[in-house]
């Protein structure tokens, strides 16, 4: 036991961690078994469907906190074959150590890791009230990442193909008939920069109730074929510019572009903690 503790530590379920392309954290079930020393796929199954299980009691949708997908592994022989594996989100790996054999030192520290992190991601309203308008931003920005990650989803289930066209039906419709791309040139973005990290909290704000909205429609009207979910996507944007526009608020296309974007504060608070660890060090 002396040894699992000297081996493993936080940063072992760090090692694992994946970061989609749209900031989502995720790890992978057969990293995960690994490190919690499950041998037998079919032994780590078990706990795996304990948790979905779980993960249903609580009242959260087990196709949002994992994912099934297949991955190519190399045999003794050199020889390929596709295996199953799951993309879990950091919620459904917190339900599987807490379904994991509780004997293993490094199940119990996985239990405090994901406990953890899964409170980090939680805020209150008096929290978020004592943030900085930044962080606010850091904090909204996450939120359309997560949006736009759910979305996607179920828009590819809806029969979506080209995804830019299908993103920018809810932009026209939220910015009078802007698409991202003149959303873009408008806020005189450079290179490959991110309208979404280029924007204020109200304006974040703004995009993800569309966001939320389009996917719960799509859902609720089980809604099939890209020109239809083009079309209630483009209705959802119009109907939050309307809604804007009904309480005599502030039109998104007419809200400040922000000075810095947040890409811009992330290198500069990582040069900022490179520098404080150094005159730590005494370098």
């Amino acid at each position: 036991m002396k040894e699992i503790a000297s081996s493993y530590t936080d940063k072992t379920f760090d090692s694992i961690k994946q970061i989609d392309e749209y900031g989502n954290e995720y790890w992978y079930a057969r990293d995960l078994s690994k490190i919690l020393e499950y041998r037998d796929w079919r032994n780590f199954l078990k706990v795996l469907n304990k948790a979905k299980e779980a993960c249903e009691n609580s009242g959260f949708d087990v196709d949002e906190q994992l994912v099934e997908v297949n991955k190519l592994s190399k045999r003794n022989n050199n020889a390929t074959v596709n295996i199953q594996d799951f993309k879990l989100t950091r919620y459904m790996c917190y339900l599987i150590v807490q379904n994991a054999d509780p004997s293993k030192e490094v199940v119990a520290l996985g239990q405090t890791y994901f406990a953890i992190q899964t409170r980090k991601q939680e805020i209150t309203e008096q929290e978020y009230d004592s943030l900085s308008d930044d962080e606010k931003r850091f904090y909204q920005r996450k939120l359309t990442k997560q949006g736009n990650y759910t979305l996607q989803k179920v828009a590819s289930s809806a029969g979506v193909k080209n995804m830019a066209e299908f993103h920018n039906a809810g932009y026209k419709g939220l910015y009078n008939g802007e698409t991202a791309d003149d959303i873009f040139k408008r806020k005189k973005l450079r290179y490959r920069e991110d309208i979404l990290d280029n924007m204020n909290e109200d304006e974040l704000v703004a995009n993800l109730f569309r966001i939320n909205q389009t996917k719960q429609r799509l859902i609720k009207d089980n809604v099939q074929g890209e020109k239809e979910a083009k079309d209630v996507h483009y209705e959802v944007g119009k109907k939050v510019r309307r809604a804007i526009a009904d309480i005599g608020g502030m039109m998104p296309e007419e809200m400040p572009t922000p000075k810095k974007s947040l890409k811009e504060l992330e290198r500069e608070k990582k040069q900022l903690e490179n520098k404080e660890q150094k005159t730590l060090q005494g370098i």
